[in-house]
């Protein structure tokens, strides 16, 4: 039952949400990025293999950290929704877990296999973070049909789960389309414009199940006057990718002429288009933590041990967020030759 938002047991599971949800967030866009480019490495010469492992060495680690505070903060401050989430999604958590370590391993041992052996790590670390990817789409598929096990939920998951690789893929060209030059950063507007539109696909596919799975969910977002307030969502994600798609079919010629300055936009316009959709997401789901279940004060742990957890997330998160932008701003600017000496 609600609290008064006067009280801790009223605010508290509040502030944590938000800092959970913050770290999913940025989880998503960040790793979402290095996973992309382990699954685009498929698709690239040995030499360019070499520069976009380069691209996402000095960060990908850290990305991680992301996904292990916001599943820390779910066991943490909403124990019961955490029982309730890992228990119906045991199997595509396992299955991520196995790609995230798989694609660990192989980063690593790529640098020091021999040269017969290198291209089964590079295979191991695009299979580690295809499965990665797929298992969150997954995910994320059957947490808003609300755990249903009937075999059209589970297709949807696996339509989620491959429109969700495309959008990590999406992030992940646009990245290198930054952190590279030459036929590489050609490779990736070919490669941003080739998954541009799955990733719209995934997104319209959200949008759309999420109000036909909860009658609370449709009047949210189809009653009036919230539909007319909240129509600049969609509006303004459906104008960036087509903004996204027209400038990335641009950018070879302007690449060709020197013109470099807008390599930066596809990955801000993607990481947008992403913050948008979770956002929506977020808005239709809210205050549920398990689809018209569980809310987030039924599932938060007592005012007491929510206070404690607070000061240790008081100090955590600002460590790990200033870890990242210093790791960003030191090693910022253009992907050079890979080297291990």
């Amino acid at each position: 039952m609600m609290h008064a938002l006067t009280e801790p047991g009223g605010w508290m599971p509040l502030v944590f949400l938000g800092l959970m949800g913050l770290s999913m967030l940025i989880y998503v866009i960040l790793d979402g990025y290095d996973l992309g480019v382990g699954v685009l490495m498929r698709r690239a010469s040995d030499a360019d293999k070499d520069t976009m492992i380069a691209s996402i060495g000095p960060f990908w680690d850290a990305n991680e950290t992301w996904l292990v505070l916001g599943v820390g903060l779910l066991l943490t401050a909403f124990p019961l929704a955490h029982g309730a989430v890992l228990t119906a999604l045991y199997l595509p958590v396992a299955l991520m877990l196995a790609g995230l370590i798989l694609r660990g391993v192989a980063f690593d041992f790529r640098v020091k296999a021999r040269a017969n052996h290198k291209p089964w790590w590079n295979r191991a670390f695009y299979a580690g973070s295809l499965l990665a990817g797929f298992s969150q789409g997954m995910m994320l598929g059957l947490y808003v049909t609300g755990f249903r096990n009937g075999l059209y939920e589970y297709l949807f998951a696996s339509l989620v789960g491959l429109c969700l690789v495309a959008g990590y893929c999406l992030l992940g060209a646009g990245w290198l389309i930054m952190k590279t030059s030459g036929p590489l950063q050609r490779r990736a507007m070919f490669w941003a414009r080739r998954t541009l539109w799955l990733t719209a696909l995934g997104i319209a596919a959200i949008s759309v199940a999420t109000p036909l799975v909860s009658e609370r969910v449709f009047d949210k977002w189809f009653s009036f006057p919230n539909l007319l307030l909240l129509a600049p969502i969609p509006l303004v994600t459906v104008g960036i990718l087509i903004g996204l798609d027209r400038l990335l079919r641009r950018m070879p010629a302007m690449q060709q002429r020197g013109d470099d300055s807008w390599a930066w936009v596809p990955f801000a316009g993607t990481a947008v288009v992403f913050l948008l959709a979770f956002n929506g997401l977020a808005y239709s789901l809210f205050p549920y933590l398990v689809v018209d279940r569980i809310d987030i004060w039924q599932a938060a742990s007592a005012p007491e041990s929510l206070a404690v957890i607070l000061i240790g997330a008081a100090v955590v998160l600002p460590t790990i967020l200033g870890y990242t932008v210093f790791a960003y701003r030191v090693f910022w600017g253009k992907a050079g030759e890979l080297r291990y000496d």
